[in-house]
C-alpha cells in the first residue's frame, strides 16, 4: 500500500476493505477537526446560529457533485438510516409487495421485513444470477418478481455482497412507466460512479459519504424527488416540525435539526469532494479517481481469479471499484470467517469473505449460502502489489494454483 498520499490507515496491514467503511485521508479529518474546535468554542452559536447557513452552503456543494436538486437533499449519518427514514415514512397495506433482490444488504432487507410484517404486507426477493453475464439479466430477473401488488421496490445502484453495478436508470424508468416508485440504495455510488440525481429521477435516493467520497464516518445523504418530499419525515421529530417557515421548506427544516449531535461529518463532505479531486497527478479530478480505483480493481479481481482458479464472475462494465469471486472450497460460513480472520490476523490483509445471499435474502428453507465471496475494493492508496500478496496467501491458504 502507498504510505505518501495523506491517509491514516496502518502502513503494516494490506487493506483491501474500503468498501465496508471507508477510509478518510489527514486534511479531510483536519478540516472537519476546525469544524469541531468551532464548535465548541461557542456551542450556542454555533448550533442555533450558524448551522443553517453552513448546512445549506454544504448542501449545495454535494448537491452539485451528486447533481441533486439541493431542496431535495438532507444530511443523514448513514445509508441504512436513509433506507429506514423513507420506509418509515410510508404507508404499506395487508396484501402489498415491497420488492428487492436477493443482491441486497442484510440491514436494509431487515428494514424492509420491518415496515412490512406488522400490517401484512410482505417482502419479495427476486433472484439475480451471480455469476452475471449482462446487466439486462438483473434488469428482467427484478421485472419479472414485480405484480400488480407491488408498492415499492428497493435496489442498490452498486450491490454490497457482490460489488455489481445495477441498471438502475433502465430499472427506474421502467417502474415509473408502471405507477411504482423506486428506493435507489446509492450506499458505495458517490465517489465510484458518477451520479445524477435529477436525470434519474428516482423517488427516493440514498448514499453514503464515508465510503467512496472518503468523507468522515457519520456522514451521508438522502435524496427525495419534488413530489415526494411531503411523504418523507426524519426517524426523530424535533422543533422543525412546528417551525414557522420563512425560506425553508418543511422538509428541510425537519431534517437539519433532530436534536443536539455533530453535523462536523456532513459539514466536512464538501472538503472531501475537493480534497480527492485535487490529489490525482493527472489534474483529472474526480474522472481520474474513478478511472484509476476502476482499472485497479479490474487487475486485482483478475489477479485473484487466476490465484483462485475462477473466471470472472461479471463482465467489466459492471464492476466499479470493488469486485466479488467465489472462493472454491470454502463451504460455509464457519470456513469463510476462519479464513478471514486467518487473513486479517496471521497475513496482515483486511478483506471481506462472507455468504451469499445474505441471511436476510435467503429463503426458509436454505440451510447456508450459495456461495462464499470474497470482495475486493481499490481506492487510491492501493497498488498491484497488494493484490499480489492476498493472491500468493489464498493460494498458500486454500492450496490453489
Amino acid at each position: 500500500m502507498r504510505t505518501d498520499l495523506g491517509w491514516r490507515l496502518d502502513p503494516a496491514v494490506t487493506f483491501l476493505n474500503h468498501g465496508s467503511y471507508g477510509a478518510c485521508p489527514e486534511p479531510v479529518l483536519e478540516a472537519q477537526r476546525v469544524l469541531r474546535d468551532r464548535m465548541e468554542a461557542e456551542p450556542v452559536r454555533f448550533l442555533s446560529v450558524d448551522l443553517p447557513g453552513l448546512l445549506d452552503a454544504a448542501r449545495r456543494e454535494v448537491a452539485a457533485f451528486l447533481g441533486a436538486d439541493p431542496g431535495g437533499l438532507a444530511f443523514v449519518a448513514n445509508a441504512t438510516t436513509g433506507v429506514n427514514t423513507v420506509l418509515r415514512s410510508l404507508q404499506f397495506d395487508a396484501g402489498d409487495e415491497l420488492l428487492t433482490d436477493d443482491h441486497e444488504y442484510n440491514a436494509t432487507i431487515n428494514a424492509m421485513r420491518a415496515v412490512a410484517e406488522p400490517v401484512g404486507a410482505r417482502v419479495v426477493i427476486a433472484r439475480i444470477p451471480f455469476p452475471i453475464s449482462a446487466p439486462g439479466d438483473a434488469l428482467e430477473a427484478i421485472l419479472a418478481a414485480v405484480t400488480p401488488r407491488t408498492r415499492l421496490v428497493m435496489v442498490s445502484q452498486v450491490t454490497s455482497p457482490t460489488a455489481l453495478i445495477l441498471p438502475v436508470a433502465e430499472l427506474v424508468a421502467e417502474l415509473d412507466r408502471r405507477g411504482i416508485d423506486t428506493l435507489v440504495d446509492g450506499a458505495h455510488a458517490p465517489g465510484m460512479l458518477p451520479v445524477d440525481l435529477d436525470g434519474l429521477g428516482a423517488a427516493y435516493w440514498t448514499g453514503n459519504g464515508h465510503k467512496w467520497l472518503c468523507g468522515p464516518k457519520g456522514s451521508a445523504i438522502l435524496w427525495v424527488r419534488a413530489d415526494r418530499r411531503e411523504r418523507i419525515h426524519p426517524l426523530v421529530v424535533s422543533h422543525g416540525a412546528n417551525e414557522p417557515l420563512t425560506d425553508r421548506s418543511r422538509f428541510r427544516a425537519e431534517f437539519d435539526w433532530m436534536g443536539t449531535g455533530d453535523p462536523t461529518p456532513s459539514l466536512a463532505l464538501p472538503a472531501a469532494i475537493a480534497w480527492m479531486a485535487s490529489s490525482e497527478p493527472d489534474g483529472g479530478g474526480w474522472p481520474s479517481v474513478m478511472a484509476a480505483n476502476h482499472g485497479l480493481a479490474i487487475a486485482g479481481r483478475d489477479r485473484i481469479a487466476a490465484a483462485l482458479g475462477v473466471p470472472p464472475a461479471a463482465p467489466d462494465s459492471m464492476l466499479g471499484s470493488m469486485a466479488a469471486l467465489p472462493v472454491p472450497g470454502v463451504e460455509d460460513e464457519a470456513g469463510a470467517e476462519a479464513l478471514r480472520r486467518g487473513l486479517e490476523l496471521e497475513d496482515a490483509i483486511q478483506v471481506p469473505i462472507g455468504g451469499w445471499p445474505v441471511r436476510a435474502a435467503r429463503t426458509a428453507g436454505d440451510h447456508g449460502p450459495e456461495q462464499i465471496l470474497i470482495r475486493i475494493s481499490a481506492q487510491r492508496y492501493n497498488e498491484p502489489a497488494d493484490y499480489d500478496r492476498l493472491a500468493e496467501a489464498l493460494v498458500r491458504r486454500l492450496g490453489r494454483r
